[in-house]
């Protein structure tokens, strides 16, 4: 007797650790093991033991359908006093020499579920997680109970994964902002990244656990590997982890560690950090589409075994945009010939630098800055058309207005250039036409004695051809 309720003790500890809440039917002959009702998960049922159940005691201890010993043949003391050392030890440990008197590769001896109770006799039972886990869900570790009346409600581990990105307006600002969900930059800026993913609470239920960051890059993003820096719990790493390229899967690159338990900072509920920095290149695509940045965690979700799941997928967006000039005359048709220059302010050094070489094209009468982001810009007509005023340089700023937290369909709100610009959220373009003024015809002194000049002198070299004819008759006769 006293075996028997140390054997109850510590499967009611265990029990209690695992969410189990128990409730006494009024039946004395059956039971019923249900799953509590928000439990989208199914579990597997295995008949240890069973015995005659009086006021939470188990007596007459004999093998069940699914033990390891011959089903309804007396269980061995020696047995029931391997559980009773149990007492004090992990759930890990304790299911590590449980696991050894039931027969898991036996067919269950039935299926339980939040809709399909099932009804049992008295006796020692060892339920199988074997429903289909949610993202960023693992399955509950091998519950064990005496069984009378049980209402399954296992805790079961969540991991998370969070990824952000910085934004900076270099016209105003010399340091980049908080890390959010959005940011606007230049083709060749360097952009910073960070994923932060969280391990299960259940972690030491785990022999050994895989963790994955798959992170997966638009073709305007450039990773930059040797840019990655690990963190545990804030405090950086070095060994423990690699990063893989090319994968099958269609990441662009993925951060592997292949057994967190090798890590001795990891432990339940440590936050795992890696930021990087990828460039955005020429292939970047303007306006309200962005260039995505998106990632997701793999990780191991079976403490009885192997298996893993992955977590949501999290986003973060990096915009650019353009400068669009069409070139006018001032009667508002296309006027080639002329050739600009597109200046940005710098923060650090409050000058203007060249946005790259000047735009010229002989014929060319629409001009074109792609992958800008917002700042202060100036404009400056640098090769003027022939016959044409030079236009005064041109002062604007480009502003972006994109959500910190992501939108479903349009997470760029709303793009400006200024008073003389018009901003295109779609295509990222800020707009504006430049017109050409004509050089004034300047007046000239004489009027009509301008004319009278030129027939003057006209009649003049006239005159001076028909008297060297008429000499040199003259000088032939003589």
């Amino acid at each position: 007797m006293r075996s028997m309720k140390k054997l109850l003790c510590i499967a009611l500890a265990l029990c209690m650790v695992l969410g189990l809440a128990v409730s006494v039917s009024a039946e004395e002959t059956g039971y019923t093991i249900t799953v509590n009702s928000d439990d989208a998960h199914s579990y597997e049922v295995y008949q240890i033991f069973t015995g005659d159940l009086h006021e939470g005691v188990l007596s007459n201890v004999k093998w069940g359908a699914n033990g390891t010993g011959e089903t309804g043949t007396e269980v061995d003391k020696a047995v029931l006093d391997a559980l009773e050392a149990l007492e004090g030890k992990t759930d890990k440990e304790k299911l590590a020499v449980i696991e050894g008197y039931v027969n898991l590769e036996s067919e269950a001896f039935g299926t339980v579920g939040a809709e399909t109770p099932i009804n049992v006799s008295a006796g020692y039972y060892l339920l199988k997680d074997i429903g289909e886990a949610a993202p960023g869900e693992g399955l509950s570790l091998y519950i064990v109970e005496v069984v009378d009346d049980v209402t399954v409600t296992p805790k079961r581990s969540e991991v998370t994964v969070e990824k952000k990105v910085k934004d900076i307006n270099d016209s105003t600002e010399t340091t980049f902002g908080d890390w959010q969900d959005t940011a606007d930059h230049d083709i060749e800026d360097e952009v910073p990244f960070k994923v932060t993913g969280t391990v299960a609470e259940d972690y030491d239920a785990y022999d050994e656990y895989f963790y994955a960051f798959h992170d997966v890059q638009c073709e305007g993003l450039t990773f930059k590997p040797e840019t990655l820096k690990v963190y545990v719990d804030g405090a950086e790493i070095t060994e423990g982890y690699a990063i893989v390229q090319g994968a099958e899967d269609g990441c662009t690159f993925e951060i592997v560690f292949a057994d967190l338990k090798k890590i001795e900072a990891v432990k339940a509920g440590s936050v795992i950090t890696c930021e990087y920095i990828s460039v955005l290149n020429e292939d970047a695509v303007l306006g309200s589409t962005g260039n995505p940045n998106e990632v997701h965690i793999e990780f191991s979700n079976n403490p009885n075994g192997e298996g893993t799941n992955k977590t949501e997928k999290d986003i973060v967006i990096v915009f650019t945009f353009m400068v669009d000039v069409d070139k006018l005359d001032n009667k508002n048709e296309e006027l080639p010939g002329a050739g600009f220059t597109l200046y940005k302010l710098d923060a650090e050094t409050n000058e203007y630098v060249a946005v790259g070489e000047e735009v010229y094209g002989e014929a060319m009468t629409n001009f074109q800055w792609k992958g800008v982001d917002d700042g202060m810009y100036k404009l400056e007509e640098t090769t003027t058309p022939a016959g044409y005023n030079t236009v005064d340089p041109i002062f604007f700023q480009v502003t972006a207005d994109h959500d910190i937290v992501i939108a479903d369909d349009a997470p760029l709100n709303s793009l400006e250039g200024g008073e003389l610009f018009t901003g295109d959220v779609s295509t990222g373009a800020v707009s504006t036409d430049v017109v050409n003024i004509p050089g004034s015809e300047l007046p000239e002194t004489g009027g009509i004695g301008t004319y009278i000049f030129y027939a003057v002198g006209g009649l003049m070299v006239v005159g001076a051809i028909v008297f060297l004819v008429v000499r040199k008759r003259m000088g032939s006769r003589q």
